[in-house]
């Protein structure tokens, strides 16, 4: 492992650079002067901070909450629209991850994305590049993590030893019957987050590979809270629970009072900062030190052990 001691790593943020090819209804970054936008591709546009794309500026951020190391992964519309178009379309988003952990002096680790042409070889190509891994949707074009077409996928990071981030997409709109950015963010996230973590569980992946490595953004949203009553519908036994206990899950729920859940949950040493940088700035900093909740024994765990386990970075 080179590069400065690790003593506190957020496993969950976020990375575009511009010059992405210009392909039809496919993200990408567009820098205008000290301006920025997240063009859509389908004629919307968002402002982008800074630090998305500006190494210099994260490193600051990452110092200024007292972060040794950050792992990013792409926008999540970027993931889930290059799991659909050109295969050169991820090509570039992963140069352009690999690229911004070699300026940052081994300060960032980076999972890159695949397309549907060939993911296997793709991810070998992120793994060459440096990349500890994957991002991936809660669905895939459409496709639950657990379905057949999604078979390769897992087999292959699984043959790899290739670390797998799950990450809900487009705010999870669809899930709820009423829309309305608000609860599509602060309620239609955490079911979307949810979803992959009982298809993962009840539909057999972690079984199947034993030794995959996975990790749910948000604190796996809704599935900590309602997988007592997930494990009873679904008939769960010792096999269940083991595979539960077998998820990462990061930290970011917004309240240092839930962490306890998790660590009852899936375990002390399932736990990994996460922050969502650099869209949710205000809490960077509290993601840093909403650990402190945890019991003594489990902080050092959580700051920085269980990401070394997460990305294959410790012997096991």
């Amino acid at each position: 492992m080179s590069g400065p001691p690790y003593t506190a790593v957020d496993v969950h943020a976020h990375h575009l650079g511009p010059g992405l090819p210009e392909l039809p209804e496919v993200p990408r970054l567009v820098v205008n002067g000290g301006a920025a936008r997240i063009v859509d591709g389908r004629g919307g546009a968002r402002p982008a901070p800074t630090a998305l794309w500006d190494v210099p500026t994260r490193l600051g951020e990452m110092d200024r909450v007292g972060l040794s190391h950050q792992v990013i992964s792409p926008v999540p519309e970027v993931m889930e629209r290059a799991w659909t178009a050109d295969p050169a379309y991820a090509r570039a988003v992963n140069d352009q991850i690999a690229q911004a952990c070699r300026e940052s002096g081994g300060r960032l680790l980076g999972l890159g994305c695949l397309h549907r042409a060939d993911p296997r070889v793709e991810l070998e190509r992120c793994l060459a590049l440096g990349l500890r891994g994957v991002e991936t949707g809660t669905r895939l074009a459409g496709h639950e993590l657990d379905a057949e077409r999604t078979a390769g996928l897992w087999a292959a990071c699984a043959d790899a030893g290739a670390a797998v981030l799950v990450h809900p997409v487009g705010r999870g709109h669809g899930v709820l019957c009423r829309t309305g950015v608000p609860l599509e963010i602060g309620l239609g996230m955490p079911t979307d987050a949810a979803a992959p973590a009982f298809a993962l569980v009840a539909g057999g992946v972690l079984d199947r590979h034993s030794d995959i490595r996975v990790a749910l953004t948000h604190g796996g949203g809704a599935f900590p809270w309602v997988e007592p009553r997930l494990r009873s519908a679904a008939g769960g036994d010792e096999r269940w629970d083991a595979a539960v206990r077998r998820l990462f899950v990061d930290t970011l729920v917004q309240d240092p009072a839930l962490l306890p859940v998790l660590a009852h949950r899936f375990g002390a040493d399932r736990l990994l900062v996460g922050s969502d940088s650099p869209f949710m700035p205000d809490y960077l900093l509290d993601a840093v030190r909403s650990v402190d909740a945890l019991p003594d024994g489990s902080r050092r765990a959580a700051q920085v052990d269980n990401a070394l386990d997460f990305l294959g970075l410790r012997p096991r």
